[in-house]
């Protein structure tokens, strides 16, 4: 067996196709309308980049933008991002003061929470809206706690403190009996707290799932967020049967040939850069104009079988892109590796390259 020395950088890289991003985002924009889309932009825009896709989704529809924490917020709006901004995860570390002061819109679903926003002492009413739990028990108020939530949250807006936008939740997707129950006891915690006084301006609780097949969901807006990036949010069609593309393509150089009886081509990417080993025996890349089989994936590198195909070093391999010309979608790359796409896209390492394409 001979060895060519690798010549190539090894660099992996993650190519962005906001034109993709925009096309998706219009797609569900009018399919829910007259709802409108809050792009969800968590986890750095599910692994896309924040500001990149926040701006690109914007410009095709999406009228606000939903994080999880508020220093992703703070990142937006350092950037001139001024549209409605929502975070709602928080902790005891939470900057209270700095998000009110800025403007971002606060997922509420706690007490405590309504106390540390009154002890921040900002000058300017907090905008909130109060979550209740309908059956996901990610975070809300349970139905026990939601009349206190609410009684807690109208003080504090009759002291000027915050000031009540919307009510919202999150549904479970488990089937559709589960959201039909679901969509019912949204509408009871509502109606229960019209009861007690809470005017609401806005009411939202469906995503990519519901938001695509639940109509009776969508109620002001829907909160788009795989789906934006092309992927389906249902096990029994793709994003391309929903009519999305795939926005990530992950690619990697190779980077070393090994020639014997069969050529084995070793690439510039692993495990360490989001690589999943789990199903590799199933696994393939595109290279040379044909798929390869994956044999071996390590920390920062990837051995494939090209078999008798004429490959470089510094050719190119394609992990998964658009799912045409011979390329394979991160929801397929997903079944072999047991997983979703969710994953594939939100676990590609921040170490590897974000390339836009427009």
């Amino acid at each position: 067996m001979t060895i060519v020395d690798a010549i190539a950088e090894p660099l992996p890289r993650a190519v962005i196709d906001l034109a993709a991003l925009r096309r998706n985002v219009a797609h569900l924009t009018a399919l829910i309308s007259p709802a409108e889309t809050m792009l969800a932009v968590k986890a750095d825009a599910y692994g896309h980049g924040l500001l990149p896709i926040a701006e690109a989704g914007l410009e095709a529809g999406a009228t606000s933008l939903a994080v999880l924490e508020v220093p992703a917020g703070l990142v937006l709006r350092r950037a001139g991002i001024t549209v409605p901004l929502l975070a709602w995860l928080h902790g005891e570390d939470t900057d209270w003061r700095a998000a009110i002061e800025a403007d971002i819109e606060l997922g509420i679903s706690a007490v405590w929470q309504l106390e540390a926003i009154a002890a921040a002492a900002a000058d300017r009413p907090a905008v909130v809206h109060l979550k209740v739990d309908t059956g996901l028990s990610r975070n809300g108020a349970t139905r026990e706690q939601w009349p206190h939530l609410i009684d807690a949250a109208l003080e504090l807006q009759r002291q000027g403190v915050v000031r009540i936008r919307a009510a919202w939740s999150h549904l479970a997707d488990a089937s559709i009996a589960d959201d039909e129950a679901a969509l019912a006891e949204f509408r009871s915690a509502v109606a229960e707290a019209e009861e007690r006084g809470a005017r609401f301006e806005i009411l939202h609780l469906a995503a990519s799932s519901a938001g695509i097949r639940m109509p009776e969901a969508r109620f002001d807006l829907v909160r788009f967020g795989i789906a934006a990036y092309g992927f389906s949010p249902f096990d029994d069609c793709t994003g391309a049967e929903l009519g999305l593309e795939p926005v990530m393509r992950l690619e990697a150089p190779v980077v070393e040939i090994h020639v014997g009886g069969t050529t084995r081509a070793r690439l510039g990417i692993g495990f360490g850069d989001g690589v999943p080993v789990l199903g590799i025996a199933k696994t393939s890349v595109l290279l040379g104009g044909r798929r390869c089989p994956v044999v071996t994936v390590d920390v920062d590198t990837m051995t494939v079988d090209a078999g008798s195909a004429r490959v470089a070093v510094g050719d190119t391999a394609i992990l998964f892109g658009s799912g045409h010309d011979g390329t394979v979608t991160a929801e397929k790359y997903a079944d072999w590796a047991e997983t979703i796409a969710d994953e594939m896209v939100t676990g590609v390492a921040l170490r590897v390259p974000r390339i836009y394409e427009n």
